[in-house]
């Protein structure tokens, strides 16, 4: 539930296990979990904990765009940061951390520089597999044409997504183009309104609603059990009086996992009473979390669809767009994405498709790859193309595609035959995932159900696809939120 131990590199066997040479490597989607961070709020300071941490360095080498006067270009102005907080008597006083340090204070939520470390390193990792162990993607680029890079409003999420970017393609990677220059990343992103890649109960009140009966229902579930008495043995003299450990207590239980995790990630300055990294508690915690926060994505088709749909539906689109246009290998075309997320989006995802088999809690810079194969075959002359830019390569060409969004039951055999001899598989943190509807005869590449085949996952995925996801995030007020009978994932 903390940082992340990642598995050493890939044998040479496993490699050419994992990629077997009849299947071609096509389109790689890596939804990246942010690295470690400050708490998202200030809790425990009751026990010594400071509020304020001193592990942002970048707070002192700032760079904001800045329009040059009587000039219609722009200059970068360098600037540091301090934080500001109440003092006695409402006074302003500057945050400092437990050494009276304020250079280097980092905001609440914010990525620290363990976490700029661990998704730098993430980015590495990519970079040795599709790089320089399988050959999918160039040593070098001129251009991001190839790639979708995109991040959700957090900044702790875009920063992670330049840590792991920087890594992958390096300065010395990037090479100018015809015109003699590299031209700047395009990294897209969505106004939270618009906000996919995370369950956005924040702007879908429909999904609000379920989370919060889900929640509920964690509650009802644990708040009266051992389990929770245990927890309220080690934790219970440090909460507010008055308060006792449970779900839904102030701070929540999910709220004293995360001030948990955060401390345990960092240094010896920010440290809880020892009583707080207790194992078994630790494991009660997180068990409890992920049911409260998980479950209904596996139970519930409203809730994997208001939650999960949109981005899930957005991932197999591009599979699809790639199948009726394949991208070339130093060409035009997507090949790869890498977005910067959340835990709780890849939990969400993994438990939409039925595959969240774990009362572990993602850690820091955990992520997902999605990966697209196909089986080669005798393909007749590619039809000439329009050409278009980069923009329509990724929305024309890959989301707005024919078959996308449609349900696989209503295409046509041809069109469904445009998906055969494609197959896609979910590694999450190194490890290959298996979809429940992928074990099935026919849905699987012969002697490996992790490949699934396109048709068999887009299909999947089309059961909770969302068809106008902001009208429906306003249906269904009043409704029962739980489902009478478990709406199982997977299948």
């Amino acid at each position: 539930m903390t940082s992340l131990v990642p598995r050493p590199p890939y044998t040479d066997d496993e490699l050419r296990r994992l990629y077997p040479s009849r299947l071609e490597l096509q389109l790689v989607q890596v939804l990246m979990r942010h690295g470690e961070r400050t708490p998202v709020s200030a809790r425990f300071q009751n026990t010594g904990l400071s509020p304020w941490w001193p592990y942002c360095s970048d707070a002192r080498q700032l760079r904001s765009a800045v329009l040059a006067a009587g000039r219609h270009s722009f200059d970068a102005l360098e600037w540091k940061r301090h934080l500001e907080t109440f003092g006695d008597n409402d006074q302003p006083v500057l945050a400092r951390g437990p050494a009276l340090q304020a250079d280097t204070v980092c905001d609440m939520g914010s990525l620290t520089d363990l976490g700029r470390r661990s998704t730098y390193d993430l980015g590495l990792r990519l970079r040795q597999l599709y790089v320089d162990r399988l050959g999918f993607l160039p040593p070098s680029i001129t251009s991001t044409d190839s790639l979708y890079l995109r991040a959700t409003p957090v900044p702790r999420a875009l920063e992670s997504l330049h840590q792991a970017f920087s890594a992958l393609y390096p300065p010395s990677a990037r090479d100018p183009g015809p015109d003699g220059k590299f031209h700047a990343p395009t990294i897209v992103t969505r106004v939270p309104g618009d906000e996919t890649l995370y369950p956005n109960d924040g702007n879908c009140r429909r999904f609000a609603a379920l989370s919060r009966a889900f929640a509920q229902r964690a509650a009802d579930r644990w708040n009266a059990t051992p389990d929770m008495e245990y927890l309220q043995k080690l934790y219970g003299k440090w909460m507010p009086p008055d308060t006792k450990v449970a779900v839904d207590s102030r701070p929540r239980l999910s709220g004293i996992a995360d001030t948990v995790n955060a401390t345990l990630a960092h240094g010896p300055e920010t440290r809880l009473p020892r009583e707080f990294y207790d194992a078994k508690g630790m494991e009660i915690m997180e068990k409890i979390s992920v049911e409260e926060w998980f479950a209904g994505f596996n139970e519930s088709r409203e809730y994997r669809m208001l939650g999960m749909g949109a981005l899930l539906a957005d991932v197999v689109g591009r599979m699809v767009g790639s199948v009726e246009q394949p991208p070339a290998k130093n060409g035009t075309g997507v090949r790869f994405g890498l977005s910067g997320c959340h835990d709780t989006t890849l939990a969400g995802v993994l438990a939409s498709l039925g595959a969240y088999n774990t009362d572990r809690w993602p850690p820091f810079t955990s992520h997902l790859a999605i990966e697209l194969f196909k089986e080669p075959k005798p393909l007749a002359p590619p039809k000439t193309s329009s050409g278009g830019s980069w923009w329509s390569s990724i929305f024309g060409g890959a989301l707005a595609t024919s078959i996308g969004r449609r349900p696989t039951a209503d295409l046509t055999p041809a069109e469904k035959s445009k998906m055969d001899g494609y197959y896609v598989r979910i590694r999450y943190n190194e490890e290959p995932i298996t979809v429940p509807a992928c074990r099935l005869p026919g849905n699987h590449l012969e002697g490996d159900e992790s490949f699934c085949t396109l048709t068999a996952f887009k299909s999947v995925v089309d059961k909770f696809t969302p068809t106008n996801w902001k009208q429906q995030c306003r249906t269904n007020r009043g409704q029962p939120a739980l489902p009478a009978e478990p709406e199982w994932a997977g299948h």
